[in-house]
């Protein structure tokens, strides 16, 4: 895995431990989603002030991001496009492996085990929505 960038770095180092490890574990499956689904390497950065990924290589996919707030201090949320169909999409496949939130947002609880296969295909719908879009 390789190492975090300065500013994600900074902006995780400001996240209570059970966030940091939790997005350090999320992390770990996006970068196997993206290998997995081909697409390329993976452009790491901070949108909104949060850890985001987006494909490198225009066209392929939407961007993921994740974020702790003090807003929902004991959960660690994924966001996808507002725009796009994916909140529903992964509701439907995955109705109990995220709290739910509009058309953006799936929380996770810091204190459970994390539901990696969703993840890891959230991660894959996401990175790859684009392309499957065509």
């Amino acid at each position: 895995m390789t190492q975090l960038s300065n500013p994600l770095a900074s902006a995780i180092k400001l996240w209570p431990k059970p966030a940091q490890d939790q997005f350090h574990a999320i992390r770990a499956i996006v970068q196997d989603a993206a290998k997995t689904a081909e697409i390329g390497a993976l452009s790491e950065t901070l949108k909104w002030g949060q850890p985001s990924w987006l494909p490198q290589k225009s066209g392929i996919g939407s961007t993921l991001r994740v974020a702790w707030s003090d807003k929902h201090p004991d959960e660690i949320g994924l966001f996808v496009n507002c725009n796009s169909t994916l909140s529903e999409q992964i509701r439907t496949l995955y109705p109990t492996s995220f709290r739910y939130q509009g058309n953006r947002a799936l929380y996770l609880g810091l204190s459970a085990p994390l539901p990696e296969q969703a993840i890891h295909h959230c991660a894959h719908l996401t990175l790859t929505y684009h392309r499957t879009k065509a």
